[in-house]
């Protein structure tokens, strides 16, 4: 068994350093506990920022902050590099790739990966987008794809290599879509001036009649009237049947011929084995009293992605979204302290703090409870917002600086090939899931 480090203090085990464990951990300094967080990587991500990533706008690590770094003052938190395959609720321990370890409290912060919906060959051919690795895949996908648009004199060959599909209208779709757009409109024939940006085709597809479902019906049109004006054609009411990594079939027979169609049309819970089937609930997430306690356990918590609350406010449980995973975080981190000390647990009341969309320069969409409004006021909130939820000052500085420059220019940030892209890349940066549902 790894060893742990006896104390006189209980343990608390947070499986996943995003945006939900980070909470749990922050609740607990100072407090008569032991935190030992798990995750398969050694930093925390910004999952939000990603897109820019993937079009080069930013750098990785501009997104990305070291956990140890993070935690670095406070005394009653460790961390190491593992992956969790199976909690052994009986004995309180759990199986992972450093051994076996014991705890006394199990925080289950696991998130979610992209979910395909069980279309294997659409899973083997297109680009998800959950994670830093996964964004890098899809740049050098997007550059090799510019490059070898430049090759082909034909121009029936180079279209597939200058048509993106983006299946999923939520926020992570639409944001991208616009992010592509503007990089066709003002920055392609600057770097590529072989290629013309009218040969570039982008289309936005979602089975929902319109784009940002969960945001209200003015974010809506807002968005769609941004994405038309940027060149950006919709598909609305359309459902995917294949892809084979050249032509991508919808439902009612249309097919577009593409070498890029990206995914983000919905996600799953990572979970990991010892969770019964019958505590998981559709997306794969694992169902909870009203403190985020697994459903059965005295001692075992999900949070965030990964967690369905089931009440009658909430019966398909909270949307997966960083404020829902902070706020359960919160909440959990507190409820433990009150569980050692044999005090009254608090239940979780989700307090949603609206929603922002970005679809490019001055361009966004904002739902703020009842007050909902679009435009450039919207952009910068959204702006703001995002710089300081972001992890550490260094990565708020160079965002900063990048912004600027991108909105004096159009033509900041890094379009370099590091790595050649293949398919075999894909499956060694995709997480493997338990799925039940």
């Amino acid at each position: 068994m790894e060893s742990t480090d006896k104390s006189k203090f209980p343990l608390v085990v947070i499986v996943g350093g995003g945006f939900g464990g980070l909470q749990v951990a922050k609740q607990l300094e100072d407090q008569p506990v032991e935190v030992l967080m798990l995750d398969k990587h050694n930093y925390h991500t910004f999952q939000p920022l990603l897109y820019q990533v993937a079009l080069g706008s930013l750098e990785s690590e501009s997104i990305a902050f070291s956990l140890r770094k993070n935690f670095g003052g406070q005394k009653n938190f460790r961390f190491r590099i593992a992956e969790v395959s199976k909690v052994n609720h009986e004995k309180n321990t759990i199986d992972t790739t450093i051994g076996e370890i014991a705890y006394d409290y199990l925080v289950i912060a696991t998130g979610s990966t992209t979910n395909f919906f069980g279309n294997k060959d659409v899973e083997h051919y297109a680009m998800p987008m959950k994670s830093i690795p996964e964004a890098l895949n899809l740049r050098y996908l997007i550059f090799q794809n510019l490059e070898e648009a430049v090759l082909k004199k034909v121009k029936e060959e180079r279209e597939p290599y200058l048509t993106f599909v983006l299946v999923g209208a939520g926020p992570t779709g639409v944001e991208l879509a616009g992010a592509i757009a503007e990089f066709r409109n003002f920055v392609l024939e600057k770097d590529y001036p072989e290629l013309k940006k009218d040969d570039v085709k982008i289309y936005l597809v979602d089975f929902l009649p319109r784009v940002l479902g969960p945001m209200s019906e003015q974010a809506s049109k807002a968005s769609q009237d941004y994405l038309h004006k940027l060149g950006v054609e919709l598909l609305l009411n359309a459902k995917v049947q294949s892809y084979d990594g050249h032509t991508i079939t919808f439902e009612d027979g249309k097919n577009i011929t593409t070498k890029s169609v990206i995914w983000s049309a919905g996600v799953m819970g990572v979970i990991p084995h010892g969770i019964s089937k019958d505590l998981v609930e559709r997306g794969n997430r694992i169902r909870t009293d009203n403190i985020c306690r697994v459903v059965g356990f005295d001692n075992v918590f999900a949070i965030g992605d990964v967690a369905a609350m089931i009440t009658d406010e909430t019966p398909k449980g909270h949307p997966g979204v960083a404020q829902v995973a902070m706020q359960m975080g919160q909440n959990v981190g507190k409820n433990i302290v009150h569980l050692i000390k044999g005090e009254a647990t608090v239940p979780f009341v989700y307090n949603d703090k609206g929603s922002l969309a970005t679809i490019g320069r001055n361009k966004a969409v904002a739902d703020l409870g009842k007050i909902k409004f679009q435009g450039f006021f919207a952009w910068l909130i959204w702006i703001f917002v995002h710089l300081f939820s972001l992890v550490g000052t260094r990565n708020r500085v160079i965002v900063f600086i990048n912004w600027i420059g991108n909105y004096i220019n159009y033509n900041g940030g890094s379009r370099l090939i590091i790595r050649r892209f293949t398919r075999d890349t894909v499956k060694n940066t995709t997480e493997e899931v338990t799925k039940y549902k």
